[in-house]
């Protein structure tokens, strides 16, 4: 995925295989899984992806920035950003940051203890005010894959994006090393 130039139809696929591994899918049922090509028209226009890099007649042409892109937002949609929030992230992004979005599954659940979460439209649910001036403890806990979330207990603030894929970089070897001893959920043959 380099310097190809892609046509509309294959750039859904070309996210599709961003997409492959990790991606949860989305949680809305108002939202698509992947992309199709009214879908990438408009944000196209909204300035969500960014224009075509060329034509050949009245074909558009895509790249790998378009496809990370598309990927990003489907990432940031499962986890319940709004159009407008995810386009405040990735305003501006670097092609660097937007593959680490694009590629990685994380899930990150900031909850005070005692408050119960139905998981059908979590990312909807308020949490209730502290009473009585009192500061609820949350503990962030950072989903790095499949089989593995990690509890941050002694944390003392909430995680960043730059903290977030920090640690996301760092615990390639500890994945690795679960995959290697057999400890991950196994994938289904085709």
């Amino acid at each position: 995925m380099n310097d190809e130039l892609w046509t509309l139809e294959q750039l859904s696929e070309r996210v599709a295989d961003l997409l492959a591994n990790g991606y949860g899918g989305q949680r809305n049922g108002r939202v698509r899984e992947l992309p199709n090509g009214r879908t990438i028209r408009w944000y196209t226009t909204i300035g969500l992806v960014d224009r075509p890099l060329d034509t050949q007649g009245r074909v558009a042409l895509y790249g790998r920035r378009h496809a990370l892109q598309l990927a990003a937002i489907k990432q940031l949609q499962s986890r319940g950003l709004s159009l407008a929030e995810i386009q405040e992230q990735l305003l501006g992004i670097s092609d660097e940051k937007l593959t680490t979005i694009a590629t990685t599954t994380i899930d990150v659940v900031q909850v005070p203890p005692g408050v119960e979460i139905p998981l059908d439209r979590f990312w909807r649910h308020q949490h209730p005010e502290p009473k009585n001036d009192t500061v609820t403890n949350v503990v962030p806990a950072l989903r790095l894959g499949d089989s593995v979330t990690v509890l941050l207990d002694g944390a003392t603030r909430s995680l960043d994006d730059a903290d977030i894929a920090e640690l996301t970089e760092a615990a390639g070897p500890l994945l690795a090393a679960i995959d290697r001893l057999g400890l991950s959920p196994r994938k289904e043959r085709r």
